[in-house]
């Protein structure tokens, strides 16, 4: 959105003005309109809109996003419209169950509390939820690599935080069908980029190119993610992108 777009939004907000219907809440308009405009005319009205991201894969990084980092109050409106952007019961479960391993249960428990009332008022069925287990795909090839590199470098100062990666993350977690495994290489990359974790992205950007990502997801999604964890954290994670080898 360029300086023009803005000032012509911040003029039309101005008392008298006509302006379309508000996304921001009433709330936020009354105590920062600057705020309310910025949510309406950048996040809502530019960002949201771009199209190098589909509305669902934007809706699952913002998902990601506040799941990994905690964001409970937010939750609610986000499961509402990443239904209706596409996003499958199944694969909100999918999500909230990776990001327990990455940004832990207590915000994973948040968050499934939240999704079970969402499914209820929206009448969602027991059979459209998030199995308990499910067929497991095929090991990547290169995966004796990584296996290796932790039992003989993490395995000998933390034996159980061995086991348990190797054993439950990846020759489980990382296998089930209730995500693709691009979209579970893009909601842990988020996840990872939005707690400050950036000295783990390098693998994982790696795998998510591997995965089916494109660089320009990537960066698409360090951009979207940027309003919802702050810009140096999206920085943080666009800076780890461009390490990346070819």
């Amino acid at each position: 959105m360029n300086k023009s777009l803005l000032a012509a939004a911040a003029a039309a907000a101005l008392p008298g003005a006509a302006s379309a219907e508000s996304v921001a809440p009433d709330y936020m308009q009354r105590a920062s309109p600057a705020l309310a405009r910025y949510t309406d005319d950048v996040l809502f009205g530019d960002l949201w809109k771009r199209d190098e991201l589909s509305p669902r894969d934007r809706s699952m990084v913002t998902l990601s996003v506040l799941v990994g980092t905690g964001k409970s109050a937010q939750i609610r409106p986000h499961l509402e419209r990443a239904l209706d952007n596409g996003v499958t019961p199944v694969e909100i479960g999918g999500l909230i169950t990776q990001l327990a391993f990455y940004s832990g249960w207590p915000n994973a428990v948040s968050a499934v509390k939240i999704a079970d009332e969402v499914f209820t008022e929206r009448g969602i069925e027991a059979s459209a939820i998030q199995p308990a287990t499910t067929e497991l795909n095929a090991k990547p090839a290169n995966d004796g690599e990584r296996e290796n590199a932790v039992k003989n470098g993490v395995g000998k100062i933390a034996p159980t935080l061995a086991e348990m990666t190797n054993e439950v993350l990846f020759d489980e977690l990382w296998l089930r069908q209730d995500l693709a495994p691009r979209d579970r290489s893009l909601v842990t990359i988020v996840a990872l980029t939005a707690g400050g974790d950036a000295d783990q992205l390098g693998f994982h950007l790696q795998r998510g190119i591997e995965n089916g990502l494109t660089r320009e997801e990537l960066g698409a999604a360090m951009g979207h993610l940027a309003f919802y964890a702050g810009w140096p954290k999206a920085f943080s994670g666009a800076t780890a992108l461009g390490k990346l080898g070819n």
